[in-house]
C-alpha cells in the first residue's frame, strides 16, 4: 500500500538499534522473583505525548516494579520511528503508538501486530487545528487550499480530521497536509511555514499560551469523538515468546490507565517527559484512558481506515489483542 510505503520511508535512516536500544533495566542479570522471561526486562519506545502518560505513571508509582518488571523507556518523536526496532526486537513495546501506522503494517504483512493495551481515545479539544490570532482562516471551510501541519501524513491525524471536515462539507482533497514533528509545530506556524497546525496535547495548550493561537477545528468532535487513537503495541512474536512478561506489562499499564483518571497523577509526570512547564500541564485537555482492551471500540478505527482505503482487508480485531496465558 502506497501510504504504508510512505510511512516506512520516513524511518529508514533512524538509528534505533544496537547500543542505543540495548536490553532495558540494570546490568545485574538477575532473574525476577515472578519467573518472568528475560529477567523481567523490557524496552518501551515512547512519544512525548499525553497519550503515554500511563507509562510514566506506572514507572513513578512503581507498578512495573510490583510486577517484577525492569522497564527502560526510549523516547522517540514518532511511533513509526520505532517500527524497524520493534520488528528486529531492539524495542519490545511502543507506547502511544498511533493505530493507523501499525494496522497498516499488519495489513501489509510487514508486522504481525499484538496490541497489549489501549492508550488514548479522542476527547473534545484534545487535538485541535490551530491558527495564528490574525489568520484569515476563520472556519473549517477556509482550510481549503491551505497547508496544515500533521505529525505523519496519511495517518491518524489527517484520517480523523478528514472525517470531521467532510461532515462540515469541506473538500479535503484541497487541504495540503505537511509533516512536522509535534514539538516543532508551533514554531512552524509562527514562522509561516504552514497556515495551520493539527496539534495534540500537551503541545496544543503550549502553542495557545505562547502564540495566542486560536482553534479553528475541534479535532475531537463528531464523528470521531471517543475514537481510539493510540495504544501499547508489540509483535505477536514477542508476545508468544514472552507471555508472562507481556501479561505483567499489561497488568501494570491497566493499573496506570486507571490511575490516569486522577489528572493530578498525569500532571505529575508530563512536565518531565514532554518538556513542558507545570502551569501548561495543569490546563491541558486530557484524552480518555481506557483501562481494558475492547475489540468493538478498536473496530471504529479499522472502519475509518477501511472507508478511507487505507486497508486492503478489515482485520479481525480480536485476533490482534493480547490475551494473557491462563494461570
Amino acid at each position: 500500500m502506497r501510504s504504508f510505503r510512505r510511512l516506512t520511508s520516513l524511518v529508514t535512516g533512524l538509528a534505533l538499534a544496537g547500543a542505543s536500544l540495548a536490553a532495558c533495566g540494570d546490568d545485574s542479570g538477575g532473574t525476577s522473583s515472578k519467573g518472568l522471561e528475560n529477567g523481567g526486562k523490557i524496552t518501551v519506545a515512547s512519544l512525548p505525548l499525553v497519550d503515554g502518560a500511563a507509562l510514566y505513571i506506572a514507572q513513578q508509582q512503581k507498578y512495573f516494579e510490583q510486577e517484577g518488571l525492569k522497564v527502560k523507556i526510549q523516547p522517540v518523536q514518532q511511533s513509526t520511528q520505532a517500527l524497524p526496532a520493534l520488528k528486529n526486537g531492539s524495542v519490545d513495546v511502543i507506547a502511544g503508538a498511533n493505530y493507523v501506522s501499525f494496522l497498516a503494517a499488519n495489513d501489509q504483512g510487514a508486522l504481525k501486530l499484538s496490541i497489549l493495551a489501549e492508550a488514548a481515545t479522542l476527547t473534545s479539544n484534545m487535538m485541535n487545528v490551530l491558527v495564528l490570532p490574525k489568520s484569515k482562516i476563520k472556519e473549517p471551510k477556509d482550510l481549503e487550499g491551505k497547508s496544515v501541519a500533521v505529525n505523519i501524513p496519511n495517518n491518524i491525524q489527517s484520517l480523523t480530521l478528514n472525517g470531521i471536515l467532510k461532515a462540515k462539507n469541506v473538500d479535503t482533497s484541497k487541504v495540503n497536509y505537511r509533516q512536522f514533528a509535534f514539538p516543532t509545530m508551533a514554531a512552524a506556524l509562527e514562522k509561516g511555514q504552514v497556515d495551520a497546525i493539527h496539534v495534540v496535547e500537551p503541545f496544543l495548550s503550549d502553542a495557545q499560551k505562547k502564540l495566542g493561537a486560536r482553534v479553528v477545528v475541534d479535532g475531537g468532535s463528531q464523528p470521531v469523538t471517543d475514537m481510539p487513537v493510540s495504544g501499547y503495541v508489540s509483535t505477536q512474536d514477542f508476545a508468544s515468546k514472552n507471555p508472562k512478561l507481556a501479561a505483567a506489562f499489561q497488568r501494570a499499564i491497566f493499573k496506570a490507565q486507571q490511575a490516569a483518571s486522577d489528572r493530578k497523577k498525569v500532571e505529575a509526570v508530563i512536565p518531565d517527559y514532554a518538556h513542558i512547564k507545570p502551569d501548561v500541564a495543569s490546563v491541558i485537555t486530557l484524552p480518555g484512558f481506557p483501562s481494558s482492551l475492547n475489540a468493538t471500540r478498536l473496530g471504529r478505527i479499522a472502519d475509518l481506515m477501511s472507508g478511507a482505503g487505507l486497508l486492503k482487508q478489515k482485520p479481525d480485531m480480536k485476533s490482534l489483542l493480547f490475551t494473557p496465558p491462563a494461570a
